[in-house]
C-alpha cells in the first residue's frame, strides 16, 4: 500500500492543467498555429470572408469594422526597408487595437502566394501585405481554425506580445 505525501519544495511538479481542473482535452488537438492559420485563409477565401490588400483593408475598415475578426500583416525580411509599407502597417495596427481586432504579423511571402493563388494568370498579382478575414453581421460562419487563432492571439496579448509574428513554412 502506497503512502500519499507531500512534494518536496525542490521536486519539479509534473501535474498538468488537465490533472488540476480533472478535464480531458485529448479528444480535441490544437494543430501548429501556422497550420490553423493556412487552413484559415483558404476557408475564408473560399467563403467569401477574406479581404486582400492594403488599400481595399483601410476601405473595409472604415466602412464596416465591426465585420472584422482578424488583420493579417505579412511581410518578409526584404519588405522592412519599406518605409510606405510599414507606415501603412502602423496605421492598421493601431486601428485594430483600437477596434479590438486580433492581429497577427506573417512571414513567409511566398507561401501566402500559393495559398490564395487563384489560378487565373492573367489576373494582375495581388497586395498580400494586408488581409482582413471578415464575419457577416447576418451569416456567421464558424471555423475552428479561426477559433485558434483567435486564442492563440488572446494568449499572446496575456503575455503582452499583442502583435504575435508567425512564420508559415514553404512547402
Amino acid at each position: 500500500m502506497s503512502q500519499s505525501r507531500e512534494p518536496y519544495a525542490n521536486e519539479p511538479n509534473n501535474m498538468t492543467l488537465e490533472d488540476i481542473t480533472g478535464t480531458d482535452n485529448t479528444s480535441k488537438k490544437m494543430q501548429p498555429i501556422d497550420q490553423a492559420l493556412e487552413k484559415l485563409l483558404v476557408t475564408a477565401q473560399l467563403q467569401g470572408f477574406l479581404t486582400v490588400g492594403v488599400y481595399e483593408s483601410a476601405k473595409l475598415m472604415n466602412v464596416d469594422p465591426d465585420s472584422v475578426v482578424l488583420c493579417l500583416l505579412a511581410a518578409d525580411e526584404e519588405d522592412e526597408g519599406d518605409i510606405a509599407l510599414q507606415i501603412h502597417f502602423t496605421l492598421i495596427q493601431a486601428f485594430c487595437c483600437e477596434n479590438d481586432i486580433n492581429i497577427v504579423r506573417l512571414r513567409g511571402v511566398k507561401r501566402l502566394e500559393e495559398l490564395l493563388e487563384t489560378g487565373d494568370e492573367t489576373a494582375e498579382p495581388r497586395d498580400i501585405h494586408c488581409m482582413l478575414v471578415t464575419n457577416s453581421h447576418t451569416d456567421v460562419w464558424k471555423c475552428e481554425a479561426l477559433e485558434e487563432v483567435g486564442s492563440y492571439c488572446e494568449e499572446s496579448r496575456n503575455k503582452n506580445q499583442w502583435v504575435p509574428t508567425v512564420s508559415l513554412q514553404e512547402r
